[in-house]
């Protein structure tokens, strides 16, 4: 069973910045994909960023050039460098990875962009 631990959320002013981090275990294979989506209060859960085996990225339009997505396989840790924060970047960020075609989730980890 593939369990996600994230950490690094928090309550930060605007303009301030955030690492996320997520560590995944119980895995034997190399994991296909890791990234984070998030929530925002009344929202649908919605893709920030992911990375893929073979370090293919993508964002979100609204996090293109301010987040900054990493992995590091040998610790099947994820990372997100958050940047130049945003108000309307406050949601509950969620890891994700998709490990043999399954989808995982990690509990979730508020961040707060507030003055």
């Amino acid at each position: 069973q593939v369990q996600l631990v994230e950490s690094g959320g928090g309550l930060v002013q605007p303009g301030g910045s955030l690492r996320l981090s997520c560590a995944a275990s119980g895995t034997t294979f190399s994991i296909n994909a890791m990234g984070w989506y998030r929530q925002a209060p009344g929202k649908q859960r919605k893709l920030a960023a992911l990375v893929r085996d073979g370090d293919g990225t993508s964002y979100a339009d609204s996090v293109k050039g301010r987040f900054t997505i990493s992995r590091d396989n040998a610790k099947n840790t994820v990372y997100l460098q958050m940047n130049s924060l945003k108000p309307e970047d406050t949601a509950v960020y969620y890891c994700y990875a998709d490990y043999r075609a399954i989808s995982y989730w990690g509990q979730g980890t508020q961040v707060t962009v507030s003055s």
